[in-house]
């Protein structure tokens, strides 16, 4: 298998955003724009960019295995596990279906929460032609509704923005960004939901903080944090 040639600024680029790194898992940080996997657009997906660091740090001749337990939205940073091994990936992929993995996120929002902090349970459902997601009215049933959960707190407030943080307890489509729209708290950025202007880098104040998981095969607790984004000023 050949792999394409990395730039030097991209090979450092890649290199400082690793946040955990064995034999088993690759623990990145994403940033605002890539895709984790591969789409109807052309661009090359975080899992295929970091085979090709990979294959150039370790200079491996063969096949680099590298697969993707669990997704991030294009428009959202932070924190992307990867399974380096068959073994790593099947076990991933059953402890993110059975919520064995504790995701948080921190989200800058246009409006303070009237509580600090929260839980909320909602009824969702996808529109599949707008990719967007809707929460059901009250007295209103859809078959294809399923129950979103989440917790959030208010961590600081900015000169125009809060900044909260959400623990999610379920992983329905857009989740964070429709429940915290639906409460008054659309995300900086988020035109699709609400926020009344976008973003220079066209992405969305979502960034996924921090997360906690029992190692799949090591059997040891790992809890890994990503920094936020330049862009975050004053956060």
């Amino acid at each position: 298998m050949i792999y394409r040639q990395l730039s030097s600024e991209e090979f450092s680029d890649l290199a400082t955003r690793i946040l955990y790194e064995d034999n088993h898992l690759l623990i990145v940080n994403k940033k605002v724009g890539e895709i984790v996997q591969g789409d109807k657009t052309s661009d090359e997906p975080i899992t295929e960019t970091y085979k090709a660091f990979i294959a150039q740090r370790d200079a491996k001749p063969g096949q680099v295995f590298m697969g993707l337990p669990h997704r991030l939205d294009r428009p959202v940073s932070g924190i992307v596990v990867l399974a380096k091994t068959s073994k790593a990936l099947e076990r991933l992929n059953a402890m993110f279906r059975d919520s064995d993995v504790h995701k948080y996120y921190w989200a800058l929002v246009c409006a303070q929460p009237k509580l600090a902090e929260g839980h909320l349970e909602d009824m969702m459902w996808r529109n599949e032609k707008q990719n967007k997601s809707y929460i059901c009215r009250p007295g209103s049933a859809r078959k294809d509704a399923k129950l979103a959960k989440l917790n959030y707190r208010l961590i600081k407030n900015t000169d125009r923005y809060s900044l909260v943080e959400v623990e999610l307890l379920t992983g329905r489509h857009h989740q964070i960004r429709c429940q915290l729209s639906n409460l008054g708290c659309p995300i900086k950025g988020d035109l699709k939901y609400g926020a009344p202007r976008s973003n220079p880098d066209g992405g969305i104040s979502l960034h996924a903080r921090r997360i906690t998981f029992i190692h799949p095969v090591k059997k040891e607790p790992l809890t890994i944090e990503a920094p936020v984004p330049s862009s975050w000023k004053g956060v």
